[in-house]
């Protein structure tokens, strides 16, 4: 049978069929050499055997289309953690303030997001601490990049409409810092449904690597929310410094009028980057985030 990963914990997995729900294992094959990642992730479509009622096991997992991932700290070395397989989008929330946004770390987002060839839109939460002014002079350059940006307040309603409707029908990772509200956000679209997934980010804090419990959650009307616990870093994978402009809208396109084919956009004379970036069309604030993923550096 085929079916849909919504659960994983302690290498058991939730696969919904059309048959009814299965608690699955991973066929031994598929367990064999070096993992430098996770195998199965939330999102993934499967072949499953059922072996009774309520439990199956895991055959093959049919190619991803799309993955949202980052690099996870790991004894033996970097290990690729899959946050998310297949999303139709990623919806990436940071507060206007408590706490104050990282933007730094919305362009690691981003990044991952081009990488992957997936739709993000910026949720700008708790715009009730500021004013919707202020909430647009710091995140108000992204929708000339292509990125949408929701504005929301759980506080005022603001936007809760909006975002609703963005989910339903759709598989969906809500991401960002802690603190930013994502539950809140969470539970004035659909009551409780933050409470539950609060529950599981919070058994999640508390349990070792390998009791980990990710989950989707289905939402009224169709469509699944995923949530990741919040995150304290966002290491890059599989991005080489000198492509990583090709990750940025604003960068890509001026990178073909760079006098040099291996330009960093930090030195060179002639460099179009450097000039837009004077002439104030490269947003200063994102020509830094670049810097400083260009160099290694954490935000």
């Amino acid at each position: 049978m085929r079916g849909l990963v919504v659960r994983s914990q302690s290498g058991f997995y939730t696969v919904e069929t059309d048959q009814g729900t299965l608690i699955c294992r991973l066929r031994g094959r598929l367990k064999k050499g070096r993992r430098l990642g996770d195998v199965v992730a939330l999102g993934d479509w499967v072949e499953v055997t059922r072996l009774d009622k309520k439990s199956g096991v895991i055959e093959a997992i049919e190619p991803r289309q799309r993955m949202f991932a980052r690099l996870a700290p790991n004894p033996k070395g970097d290990y690729l953690q899959i946050l998310i397989a297949n999303p139709d989008q990623v919806m990436l929330v940071f507060a206007c303030e408590e706490p104050p946004p990282r933007l730094g770390m919305l362009d690691r987002f981003l990044v991952i997001a081009e990488k992957q060839n997936t739709p993000a839109v910026i949720v700008a939460n708790k715009v009730d601490l500021v004013s919707l002014e202020q909430a647009q002079q710091i995140f108000g350059h992204y929708p000339a990049l292509g990125y949408e940006v929701l504005y929301t307040s759980v506080c005022s309603g603001l936007g809760l409409q909006e975002l609703k409707a963005r989910l339903v029908g759709k598989v969906t990772l809500l991401t960002g810092p802690s603190g930013v509200g994502k539950s809140s956000l969470l539970n004035a679209i659909q009551p409780g449904l933050g409470l539950q997934v609060r529950q599981v980010s919070q058994a999640t804090r508390k349990g070792r690597h390998t009791t980990v419990a990710r989950e989707m959650f289905p939402l009224q009307g169709g469509g699944y929310v995923a949530d990741t616990p919040g995150l304290k870093a966002l290491a890059l994978w599989d991005v080489a410094p000198e492509e990583l402009d090709g990750y940025f809208p604003e960068l890509r396109r001026l990178v073909a009028q760079c006098p040099f084919s291996d330009c960093t956009h930090t030195h060179e004379p002639g460099c179009r980057v450097l000039q837009a970036v004077q002439a104030g069309e490269v947003h200063l604030e994102r020509y830094r985030s670049y810097l400083r993923m260009r160099f290694g550096e954490m935000d």
